[in-house]
């Protein structure tokens, strides 16, 4: 089963491509403002220097946030249109799943949200036991800091090796084709708008 998989929701925008759990190719760049001009290309990119056709993919994987918001709406709409297009299934997972998987033991997967708050998640043996919410601290003694995990590991791999699990199991196969965005807290601009309805 060939799975192509994107993560645009973090500063570092991620592709991956990964044939049953063998690494086809996967890239990582600086994508904060440019991702709706860099997703495409990239995947095009892997593709190409892999002489793998768009038609050869069994299965889009992708990340629905916590994180940027228009990052996470570029990365949905993307991969939901090339598995429209293709007839193929999307799989989505919260950000921080695709992170934690792979992990043993309990584990709180936290990002930086501004204004002195986090975006949480804990999971248990990688599997989700409290969701994406918002903190200001986190009291659990293991943590996977995001901006640290940007560092040396590849987002949209890890998504792309979590979806050929959920793909391979079909047990929670239908709650991962909820493509809503996980966006915790509202936009700035709906903020803004909510505030002068109740003025």
């Amino acid at each position: 089963m060939i799975v192509l998989a994107a993560d645009t929701s973090l500063p570092i925008l991620s592709v991956a491509l990964i044939n049953d759990q063998t690494l086809i190719g996967a890239l990582a760049m600086e994508g904060k403002g440019s991702r709706n001009e860099k997703l495409l290309p990239s995947i095009d990119f892997l593709l190409t220097e892999n002489a793998i056709d768009r038609g050869q993919i069994d299965l889009f994987a992708v990340t629905r946030g916590p994180g940027s918001f228009t990052g996470v709406r570029i990365g949905l709409a993307t991969l939901q249109g090339l598995a429209l297009a293709l007839r193929r299934p999307v799989c989505a997972m919260s950000t921080h799943e695709a992170i934690a998987h792979g992990t043993r033991g309990r584990v709180a997967v936290r990002d930086d949200a501004g204004r002195g708050e986090f975006y949480v998640s804990v999971f248990e043996d990688a599997r989700e036991v409290v969701a994406p919410h918002l903190a200001r601290d986190v009291s659990e003694a293991n943590v996977i800091d995001v901006a640290e995990f940007l560092q040396r590991d590849n987002v949209a791999l890890r998504c792309a090796r979590r979806a050929m699990e959920i793909g391979e199991s079909d047990r929670d196969s239908d709650r991962y084709r909820d493509v809503t965005p996980i966006y915790v807290r509202l936009a700035e601009a709906e903020v803004k708008l909510r505030q002068k309805q109740n003025a």
